[in-house]
């Protein structure tokens, strides 16, 4: 079994210790977003073949770490560091921070395991191409040593994201590209590749069609990528749950949706505005407020 934790929220930035609470009860509570219906995961170190970390900001986990390999999980991350402004990511903390909390994460568990995501590319009038060569390039600076692979994706724009993403316009006097052409993502991803290709780190695509962009389709979630790092024999499943074009493998994800505090403007699974509010001995994954 791989827990996903998770893609509905950042675990590892708000809700550490009720991760660790939960670990140590024995049990998970896997809500269903679309109706609601609860099921109880019983969790041990025989059960879960591993962890996969979605977050953008680890550092309340990282004292726990120890602790959870003292109890014999297994786990890797899937970091996000972008650089936006604070109308596309308004409670985000600042780059360096987070350079550094990664720094620290790959120097505790290995950098073949804490994997970069840049993601998702946003193209528009504040954030042109120019301008994600120019951030990318100074965080593979930064990551070069740290990660050995980043995984990539343009906005996908949700029907339920659309308001949003019209309100930032109006308010900031932007202009958002919300479908840019197949030849403006092959140009800029070739950029891409070769300033990581020139860090030592691989680059990966997630969710984007096969063979259009240059470089390889991603896994996020991959039985193989498992298998080669904690000596495993796991058969590709593939997730029957997520898009169309997701490779990842299959798994179960302990989120809940409206429950991030970062507030980034792009995301589909949370409208909240404000850090949540919540009580970490609590079995279920929600806010207070």
């Amino acid at each position: 079994m791989i827990i996903s934790a998770s893609r509905r929220t950042d675990i590892p930035g708000f809700y550490a210790d009720w991760f660790m609470n939960r670990l140590n009860e024995g049990y998970f509570i896997q809500v269903n977003p679309y109706n609601q219906h609860q099921r109880p995961i019983e969790v041990s170190p025989d059960t879960v073949d591993a962890f996969v970390f979605w977050t953008k900001h680890p550092a309340p986990l990282l004292p726990h770490l120890v602790e959870l390999d003292d109890l014999g999980y297994r786990y890797y991350f899937q970091y996000t560091l972008n650089s936006y402004p604070e109308f596309f990511e308004p409670l985000v903390p600042p780059l360096d921070q987070r350079i550094a909390t990664f720094h620290k994460l790959s120097a505790a568990i290995g950098s073949d395991k804490v994997l970069w995501r840049y993601d998702p590319i946003i193209l528009s009038s504040a954030t042109p191409q120019t301008y994600h060569l120019e951030q990318f390039e100074q965080i593979a600076e930064s990551l070069a040593g740290y990660t050995c692979r980043c995984t990539i994706s343009f906005l996908d724009v949700y029907t339920k994201i659309k308001p949003k993403l019209r309100r930032i316009e109006q308010e900031q006097g932007i202009t958002i590209t919300q479908e840019p052409s197949l030849s403006t993502r092959q140009d800029l991803v070739a950029a891409l590749n070769r300033i990581g290709f020139s860090k030592g780190i691989s680059l990966v695509s997630c969710a984007e069609p096969a063979d259009t962009l240059g470089i390889p389709p991603g896994c996020c979630i991959s039985y193989g990528l498992i298998n080669q790092l904690f000596g495993l024999r796991l058969n590709t499943k593939k997730d029957p749950n997520q898009r169309p074009l997701c490779q990842c493998d299959q798994s179960i994800d302990i989120g809940m949706y409206d429950t991030c505090g970062f507030g980034c403007t792009y995301c589909y699974a949370n409208h909240r505005k404000n850090i949540p509010i919540h009580n970490p001995l609590d079995p279920l994954l929600k806010p207070l407020t």
